[in-house]
Formats: C-alpha cells, structure tokens, sequence
C-alpha cells in the first residue's frame, strides 16, 4: 500500500524531471557580426510527444538584439522524441565585443506553467574601425563618391498640377463652352442645310428628266425629313392638312403641297411643267427661310 502511494507521488516528480532532462539549445548560425546586420539564431528543443511547448514570439525579449522575424519548422517526431526549432532573424547596434542571447521555452500544464532557459549563445562583434586611444579622435575616412539614386515619381506636384488643369480647363468650359457649343450647331445645321439643297436639286431634276411620282415623292420626303431635324418637330409623320396647321396656315406651304397631292396622288399633271417647278420652289424657299430663322436664332 505504501509502496504504490510512494510511486504515485514520484509520478509528477519524475514527469518534471524527464522534461527538464532536455535543455533547450540555442545558438548563433555565424559567429560574427556588423552593426545592423541581420543575424540567425537557432532555437531548438526535443522533449516528449505530449508536452505543449511555445516558444518566444515577437513580444519576447531578445536584448541587446532587436527582433526582426522568425521562420519555424512543424514539429518533428522520431523514435518516442519531438523535435520543434525555430530560427530567429535578429540585429544588434549594441558595441559590446562580446553579446549573448538565452531565451526561454514554456512548457504548459493544464494552469501551470514551466519555463527552461535555454543554453547561453554568443556572439562576437566584428568593428570596422579600430577603437581610439583614450582622448584622441577618431579618424575620418573621406567618402564624396557619388551614389546613383533611383528617380521617384512626385506624386504630390503632379496631383497638384493635375488639379491646377482641371480648373482651368473648367474654367475656360464655363467662359468659351456656350460659344464653342453654339459655333458646333452652327456648323452642323450649315452642313445638313447644304446637304438637303444638293439632295433636293437631285431628285427634282431627275423628275424633271423622268416625270417619275418616285422622284417627287422622294424630295417631298426629303423636304419633311430635313424640317423634322432642323426644327426637332414632327412633320414627317403629319399629312399635309396638319402640316399647313404646323407651320400656321403658310402661303407657300399650302399651296405647294396642294400641287405635289394632287400629282402624286391625283395623277394629274399640267400640260408644262410650271406647276410642278414652282412646288419645287416653294418648297425650297420656305426650307431656306426656316433655315435662316434658325441660324439667327443660334447666332443670339
């Protein structure tokens, strides 16, 4: 009985010390270094498969070094033993001759914790200028080499030159940008009004050459259409009746269309050409005037 309650009380006793029977190994991967330079060191610790181990982080304390990041391994188990390492990149600006660097692995328990120290690691400062005498100044080495420097892009001046173009380039929409727009429909409503005289004179003289109720169907349509875009109304969709009301009853539209209706749809033509011509003309001048009207009213 007291055989058993003695064993049971070494279990712990024994637990702890077979943990504690590997000691953490840390060391440097080179043994010497500048100020500033980035160095590896190597933290490694082999223990039981079922303990749980953490090693330092970030927020550890690595003085007189100064950490820089960590690469680790996945834990590696062979023959009843765990192996976990982690490298550490580390740099010192420390001028001690001699530094060393002991970190600890904790070991947890259920609530309870256990830190091992690992073992001590040195490392020796390499100095690239030799010390002073005790009072004497350093000496100077002199260095007026030019070094090439890469060309950075000035965002700031370039957003603020951006900015500066923007504004004036707004600022001459709002000053000139109705007169250019103006110029604009000007130039469009010149170019289709000699677009419809040159189209228009086309087809009336192949009706003059043909006689064909094709060819003055084609320049009455072409007549509606140019008035439908020049003016932005809907008289090629109107009869003539709703045209002549359109335009209030208009001498000259009245009385060419009556003369186009009653050759296209009467076949009725005159035994000249004198009717036909002065529909044609009527219609082109009245199309003129309008045009007029609007160009004057683009020009105010």
């Amino acid at each position: 009985m007291w055989g058993v309650l003695a064993a049971a009380l070494l279990l712990p006793v024994g637990a702890q010390a077979q943990a504690e029977a590997e000691v953490p190994q840390g060391r440097f991967r080179q043994p010497a270094t500048r100020i500033g330079e980035i160095i590896e060191y190597e933290l490694s610790y082999r223990h039981e498969p079922g303990l749980n181990v953490i090693f330092p982080d970030s927020t550890a304390s690595y003085a007189p070094f100064e950490y820089v990041g960590k690469t680790y391994q996945p834990t590696r188990t062979r023959q009843g033993r765990s192996l976990d390492q982690t490298t550490y990149r580390l740099r010192t600006f420390s001028l001690d001759s001699v530094q060393r660097l002991q970190l600890p692995v904790t070991i947890l328990r259920g609530r309870d914790t256990l830190t091992l120290p690992s073992t001590s690691a040195a490392i020796r400062l390499r100095r690239l200028v030799a010390p002073a005498a005790a009072g004497a100044a350093p000496t100077l080495r002199q260095n007026t080499a030019l070094l090439p420097v890469a060309p950075a892009f000035n965002y700031p001046y370039w957003l603020a030159g951006a900015g500066l173009v923007l504004l004036v380039l707004g600022g001459v929409a709002l000053t000139f940008g109705r007169r250019w727009r103006q110029r604009y429909q000007l130039y469009k409503v010149r170019k289709n009004h000699v677009y419809f005289l040159a189209q228009y004179a086309r087809h009336v003289e192949r009706f003059t050459l043909s006689r064909s109720l094709t060819n003055m169907e084609r320049a009455i349509t072409l007549w509606k259409n140019y008035l439908t875009t020049l003016e932005n109304n809907t008289i090629s969709s109107l009869t003539t009746r709703e045209i002549v009301a359109h335009y209030h009853n208009d001498a000259d539209v009245r009385l060419a269309l009556r003369l186009a209706d009653r050759v296209i749809y009467g076949n009725v033509f005159s035994e000249d050409e004198t009717e036909t011509d002065l529909a044609f003309d009527l219609l082109r001048s009245f199309a003129e005037r309008r045009y007029e009207l609007v160009r004057t009213q683009l020009e105010t």
